[in-house]
């Protein structure tokens, strides 16, 4: 669908002055997606940001700018998927795969993706991701899917060493992104790398995540089943097109409507990474808060599932 210019749009409430036509880059995981067991941080976003509205519930309607902020208090009660991931950390996580990565630049065979589940169903924290299914966008036809290390780690490091991944800091020989890839593929199934499939050509790198189960859920006021996003738009030929605020709102929908559980999706991009920030708010994103984080300070974006048809 078309989308907005956030310079021009009289809805965005926050202005940007960076180009919005760099979609490339934005949005790199908080200290490269930090270690579970780390020591975290003391200023949590919820405290150094009393009020700062990290997200509405599902009726609220809260805007982010002066609404509700007594709403947004943190959720106590243990999550039931957390509670069964203890009882069950069984897991195979094996994304779809597609031919040879040569093929793969040109053209992307998803038949496997079909009933295939980067986790097992008993023990999957995000509903599948590789049968969310496509999404029908004005740039084309878009899929997610979950990587596999022996056929992507080419791909996926050449990107990362692209000056515009510089927020990424995945820069450097293959096995810096390699080791990246294996710590969440290894993990518990709280977050599943993806190749981004825009008709039928790898255009993009995503990692869709359990923010109320990350590391970051300690940075701010998470609710059971916030799904996060990271995104880097990878292939030259899809930046400065505005592809990322297309792409994201495309995903951030298959999330909510996938994920019924899930009313918000969440994303932490840096500060001071105003393309990806403006394509957030292209994308239907709020800004809810700045958050201190062990390895930046963030803006804390997020797309409520009863803003979804207004924003």
């Amino acid at each position: 669908m078309p989308f907005a210019d956030p310079t021009t749009d009289p809805g965005t409430a926050v202005p940007v002055t960076a180009d919005l036509g760099t979609d490339a880059g934005f949005n790199a995981p908080f200290g490269a997606r930090c270690c579970a067991g780390s020591d975290a941080d003391p200023r949590s976003g919820a405290d150094a940001h009393p009020g700062a509205g990290a997200g509405a519930d599902a009726g609220e309607g809260d805007a982010g700018e002066g609404g509700q902020r007594g709403e947004d208090t943190m959720d106590l009660r243990l999550p039931d998927d957390l509670i069964a991931l203890v009882a069950d950390d069984a897991s195979d996580r094996h994304g779809a795969r597609w031919r040879d990565q040569e093929a793969a630049q040109r053209s992307v065979s998803l038949t496997a993706t079909r009933g295939t589940s980067p986790v097992p169903t008993e023990a999957d924290l995000l509903d599948r991701v590789a049968e969310w299914g496509p999404a029908h966008t004005s740039a084309g036809v878009f899929h997610l899917v979950p990587v596999r290390v022996d056929r992507d780690l080419p791909l996926i490091s050449r990107w990362m060493n692209d000056p515009a991944a510089a927020f990424w800091e995945l820069s450097g020989p293959q096995n810096v992104t390699e080791d990246h890839l294996r710590a969440q593929i290894a993990d518990d199934g709280r977050s599943v790398p993806c190749i981004g499939v825009l008709d039928g050509a790898p255009m993009s790198y995503w990692e869709i995540y359990r923010a109320d189960l990350d590391p970051l859920a300690r940075h701010y006021p998470a609710r059971p089943h916030d799904t996060g996003l990271h995104l880097l738009v990878g292939a030259v030929a899809g930046r400065g097109r505005g592809l990322g605020g297309l792409l994201l709102r495309a995903v951030a929908d298959l999330a909510l409507a996938q994920r019924s559980s899930c009313a918000r999706v969440i994303a932490e991009p840096d500060i001071r990474n105003t393309p990806s920030i403006a394509a957030f708010l292209t994308a239907g994103f709020r800004f809810s808060a700045e958050v201190d984080l062990p390895a930046k300070r963030a803006a804390l974006m997020v797309r409520d599932r009863s803003l979804r048809h207004l924003l």
